[in-house]
């Protein structure tokens, strides 16, 4: 089914008529099956699904999208929405930042240099030799006026409570970044699924009340000739036409409405607001995947809201570790290279050179913090209490959207079936009153009773069937089932 943006003009039967073709379509969708099937052993794909999405972006781009599924609709929106693409980028800066993090753990180089002239200087200094007892104090004559020493400094870290923290939390960050951008993602399915439901009841509830409008028109041209062939009064034609003023309203309204709708679909997928697409959608499709399996269990663990909260856990875990190793040592090696000059001309600076070089460890022992690292401790194990409540109310909630969505779908799947059965009976009567009005047995309100029947019987098929397919996605979402 196909539906233009400029006209609305649908491009097959409306909704309701298609359970009067079942058979005939069902043996059309076998023979394509079995064709595709066969088709397919020639060929395969090893990654069909991203395939077939690259292959999707790109030809909605070549064709500027003239007509577009729900699947393509969703997969347009994996891959241009704004939300979901600034969620990948933070992927990358969350990397970028443990990447800094970690560098600590390899060798620090730094080189650094001091050039000193002295404008007055000591004519003696004091040297010490030996040790104990047998040391002798000796006077030497400094005479370098200029000097200019170059270090090269290397050291490297051996042990250190806060970069063992920032080793051991840096996959959870990663994770953690990983599961926003899927659940940005369960989000967006969901909503562009929605948003698609909602701009196709609209669309098929235009097809309806065009075709409303027309029953409409030519029951007000019979009741008009008739009442000048003086068969029926006045009122006859006035109340069809009254009848037929209320549709060209209800039909206005909703042509109106769909181009928001339009707008808000557009935004969800990040599609640009100055092209134009249509949507397509199967309505055999639609029918047959109405159906979900309301036996399976409920599992807390697939919803991603509760792996969020299982890595926050897990970060302050490692956030308690940290504060309890926090007294331990920081050991470092280190390796200092320096090579002086020392001349009393500047011009005669570089013509000698004195290297010295040193190696080390250094150990640095955190004695008394001011209680710090104890009430670190306390509050970083208070988080953690504060999140296993979040965990018990996570579930209750989990649980509440999963019954709400259950009951609701169970409830519009046999309001679905029964306002099924309202249509094909409100199509009947109303041809029946039309022929027994034609006939002169019924009196025109009849007409209009059966006319309204049909309206309303129509229009109520239509929104259970959408409800339906929003409680569908309610559901899954609920069940953590919704995949992308």
């Amino acid at each position: 089914m196909k539906y233009h943006l400029s006209n609305r003009k649908p491009y097959c039967y409306k909704l309701a008529d298609f359970f009067f073709y079942t058979d005939k379509i069902r043996l059309f969708l076998l023979i394509v099956t079995f064709s595709c099937l066969s088709l397919a052993g020639y060929a395969q794909d090893p990654t069909p699904d991203t395939s077939k999405m690259l292959a999707t972006i790109n030809d909605i781009s070549r064709n500027g999208g003239e007509f577009l599924t729900i699947q393509q609709c969703i997969d347009y929106a994996l891959v241009h929405q704004p939300g979901l693409n600034q969620t990948l980028i933070n992927q990358s800066i969350t990397r970028e930042t443990n990447a800094i993090a970690l560098s600590s753990w390899l060798p620090q180089v730094n080189a650094t240099g001091s050039g000193v002239h002295y404008i007055q200087q000591s004519n003696y200094s004091s040297a010490t030799t030996g040790t104990g007892t047998s040391s002798s104090s000796t006077a030497t004559k400094s005479s370098a006026a200029n000097s200019f020493i170059p270090e090269l400094a290397v050291s490297q870290a051996i042990f250190s409570p806060s970069l063992l923290f920032a080793a051991k939390s840096a996959p959870l960050l990663i994770t953690q970044s990983k599961q926003i951008t899927d659940s940005t993602k369960i989000y967006l399915v969901s909503a562009v699924s929605k948003s698609f439901y909602n701009v196709l009841l609209t669309l098929e509830q235009i097809n309806v009340l065009k075709e409303d409008t027309a029953r409409l028109g030519k029951n007000l041209r019979d009741a008009y000739h008739q009442y000048k062939g003086g068969i029926v009064d006045e009122t006859d034609y006035e109340e069809a036409a009254i009848s037929l003023n209320n549709s060209k309203a209800s039909l206005k309204q909703a042509n109106e409405t769909v181009v928001p709708q339009y707008a808000v679909l557009k935004r969800l997928m990040g599609y640009p607001p100055e092209k134009q697409f249509n949507v397509n959608f199967d309505t055999l499709q639609m029918a047959q995947s109405i159906n979900v399996d309301t036996t399976q269990q409920l599992a807390y663990e697939k919803r991603i809201e509760y792996q969020q909260l299982k890595t926050q856990k897990d970060i302050q875990n490692e956030q308690i570790k940290y504060y309890r190793t926090s007294f331990l040592p920081t050991v470092s090696a280190f390796y200092n290279y320096d090579l002086a000059y020392e001349n009393s001309r500047v011009s005669n600076l570089f013509s000698n050179s004195y290297p010295s070089q040193l190696i080390g460890v250094s150990i640095s022992i955190p004695i008394f913090t001011g209680l710090s690292r104890i009430h670190s401790l306390h509050r970083a194990k208070l988080q953690e209490e504060v999140l296993n409540w979040s965990e018990v109310d996570l579930k209750s909630q989990i649980y509440s959207e999963y019954t709400s969505a259950l009951g609701s779908y169970k409830s519009n799947l046999y309001n679905l079936k029964l306002l099924q059965q309202n249509v094909t009976l409100a199509k009947r009567t109303y041809f029946v009153v039309t022929l027994q009005y034609k006939q002169g047995i019924v009196a025109y309100l009849n007409v209009i009773t059966a006319e309204s029947n049909l309206i309303s019987s129509e229009i109520s098929y239509l929104n259970a069937l959408f409800q339906t397919l929003s409680s569908k996605i309610d559901l899954q979402k609920a069940m953590g089932n919704i995949t992308y």
